[in-house]
């Protein structure tokens, strides 16, 4: 495993479903919606829809977790710092680490995308990415096999002539 496995220091509920988390040894705070993780949790899950349960959101297990009700319900730090990673915002430094990181022109990371050069190079270039850019780009970094079966590698040079007949 690549990833440091996270602590929570401290939790604070912000609105009916969202937390604010303090981690161990981090500085700054994350701000984590968890409407979707209740919502796909099923009946398990249910009891934090209602908001004074979601209000009594506790640190468990040593930081090792965020807890409701007797410790019955919870999210692992793990899950939770992953789901703050994916809701960060995705600017022009987040795109130009991903290009870099991918190892593609801007030419083909625009046709990956189905946007224009100029629409590519604006992203790259204004801090602003539109999140469902910034979702598929995140997938792409974590499963390379969305990239492989979509990537058009573009050739070096100007196309030939025509051969005319």
């Amino acid at each position: 495993m690549d990833r440091e496995i996270p602590r929570v220091e401290a939790v604070k509920v912000e609105v009916p479903s969202s937390l604010v988390v303090r981690w161990r040894g981090r500085r700054g705070r994350d701000a984590v919606n968890l409407t979707g993780w209740i919502a796909t949790g099923g009946d398990i899950l249910a009891p934090l829809k209602d908001a004074s349960t979601f209000s009594q959101a506790h640190v468990a297990s040593y930081g090792s977790a965020v807890a409701w009700n007797d410790e019955d319900l919870a999210i692992d730090a793990m899950h939770l710092k992953m789901l703050a990673d994916e809701q960060r915002p995705f600017g022009n430094v987040e795109i130009r680490r991903w290009q870099d990181q991918m190892g593609i022109s801007n030419a083909e990371a625009a046709d990956l995308v189905n946007v224009s050069l100029s629409t590519w190079n604006s992203y790259r270039a204004a801090g602003t990415v539109p999140a469902p850019i910034g979702m598929l780009l995140r997938a792409m970094q974590r499963d390379p096999l969305m990239m492989q079966a979509h990537l058009r590698p573009r050739t070096a040079g100007r196309p030939r002539k025509a051969a005319m007949g």
